[in-house]
């Protein structure tokens, strides 16, 4: 049967404040860079530089999701159509007829 794919909210929320603040550090910093000096164009520097670490790790966990989540969807619609071959032919037929008829409309 179909399973229900667990979704990762908090991965995505996480990921996407992660990008926000990438975005702001850069940002920021190409506003004051010319300003900073010393320790304080280090710190920034150092700052950007381990958000853009943090985005990337979310980034590829965000991808590795995906990819876990469209093998489990894969699986499933081969189960299905494994399951109920002339369902997934009529399904198929139908699809076409609909996009067949929208296609000669235009």
């Amino acid at each position: 049967m179909i399973e229900k794919i667990p979704t990762q909210t908090n991965t995505r929320d996480q990921l996407v404040n992660d990008l926000k603040s990438v975005i702001g550090d850069a940002e920021s910093w190409l506003r004051n860079g010319s300003q900073l000096t010393g320790e304080e164009l280090k710190s920034a520097k150092a700052k950007f530089e381990q958000t853009l670490a943090s985005a990337k790790v979310g980034l590829i966990n965000a991808e590795e999701t995906v990819v876990e989540r469209t093998k489990v969807a894969a699986k499933a619609t081969d189960e299905y159509v494994k399951d109920n071959p002339w369902k997934s032919v009529g399904l198929g037929a139908a699809i076409g007829v609909v996009i067949g008829m929208l296609i000669v409309r235009k």
